[in-house]
């Protein structure tokens, strides 16, 4: 995987910038403390992100996807310093996030913003739709009154808004238009990143392909690069350049778009592109079942940390639902066979494909 620069290396030259990733993840890891008993003495940690890069380039769409838990809201918090890191490095544009002073990082959150899962959740009941869009506005001393003003509209207007719906507040909006307006919030500052945090698995279906046409279209009108955060397949096949498949705080696959759908090679891969439903009604596929429970993380983490080995043969859980389940055509991976994550490795003949494996010789 990518690695950052160097601290002491030379500023490098417009050419070398250009070719540069806009975003590079090295390692990042972010643990939560366990903390048990009287006194909150700390028993473990949950590794919520544990060990993950990768890059995002200019003008690019990443996918990370994964069920529910596994870390992917975890690390686009980490990346912008919202949540703060255990170890590893977050290098956006030559420059590293996570060891920038706090003037510094006011002057990055210009550059670096977020589009919240919760579209209700995310804007202020007691604001109106102009002061919550201008708020950053006025924070960065950007502009203020009339132009301020004519900023706001200008974004409503981009979004597919009015410009009298400054004056109205949340709670007069339908949920797809609370998303169209914490959009034009993260847009006010002009960034080059965003963090989409599950921006459209709030809404309705219908309402889901409305917005997504808005993102792609601001996307190419803006040159944005995307970290799009999704557990809907179908959703990030249609809207990602690459795709990062996460499992319990690990990167288990990553590739283009078209590699990872024509030839997943990870199991849990399989079984996600599996479950995903397919619009073609002709189309065969292979169906697969993921058996068992999402192992708790807690004990998880605590016999890793104990150095104790996990089996990876299946439960005697897993083989009564195998059996329950028996199925002509249908093939099953246990949860307990995916707890062996080794480190990634590039695919031979595959550039840009890596999967957490064994079965590929250096």
């Amino acid at each position: 995987m990518t690695t950052a620069a160097p601290a002491t290396q030379p500023a490098p030259t417009a050419a070398a910038t250009s070719k540069r990733p806009l975003l590079e993840v090295n390692g990042l890891k972010t643990y939560f403390p366990v903390k048990r008993g009287l006194l909150r003495s700390q028993v473990g940690n949950v590794k919520a992100v544990d060990d993950v890069s990768f890059t995002v380039g200019r003008g690019e769409t990443l996918g990370l996807v994964g069920e529910s838990g596994c870390g992917k809201s975890t690390v686009g918090r980490s990346i912008l310093r919202l949540i703060d890191a255990t170890a590893g490095s977050v290098v956006f544009d030559g420059e590293d996030v996570l060891s920038a002073p706090g003037t510094r990082m006011k002057q990055l959150r210009r550059e670096m913003q977020i589009i919240f899962q919760d579209p209700g959740g995310s804007l202020n009941p007691r604001m109106t739709v102009g002061r919550i869009i201008g708020e950053p506005l006025k924070v960065h001393r950007i502009c203020a009154g009339a132009e301020l003003e004519a900023r706001v509209q200008d974004l409503l207007k981009k979004v597919g808004l009015q410009p009298e719906h400054m004056f109205r507040y949340p709670h007069e909006f339908s949920g797809g238009q609370k998303q169209r307006i914490g959009i034009a919030r993260a847009l006010a500052l002009e960034p080059r990143f965003i963090v989409c945090d599950e921006p459209v698995s709030a809404l309705d279906v219908s309402v889901q392909s409305q917005v997504l046409n808005l993102m792609q279209d601001l996307k190419d009108e803006f040159n944005l690069s995307y970290l799009f955060i999704a557990h809907n397949l179908a959703v990030v096949e249609h809207f990602c350049d690459r795709i990062a498949v996460m499992y319990l705080g690990k990167i288990v696959e990553l590739a283009d778009r078209d590699t990872l759908y024509n030839n997943p090679l990870h199991p849990y891969t399989k079984a996600l592109l599996s479950a995903a439903p397919s619009p073609d009604p002709n189309r065969e596929k292979q169906r697969i079942m993921l058996l068992g429970d999402v192992p708790s993380p807690i004990s998880y983490f605590k016999d890793e940390e104990a150095g104790r080995s996990h089996s990876i043969e299946a439960t005697a859980e897993e083989k009564a639902e195998m059996a329950a389940e028996e199925m002509e055509g249908v093939e099953f991976v246990t949860r307990s066979s995916l707890l062996d994550r080794p480190p990634l490795k590039e695919v031979p003949g595959e550039p840009g494909h890596w999967v957490s494996t064994h079965g590929f010789e250096d």
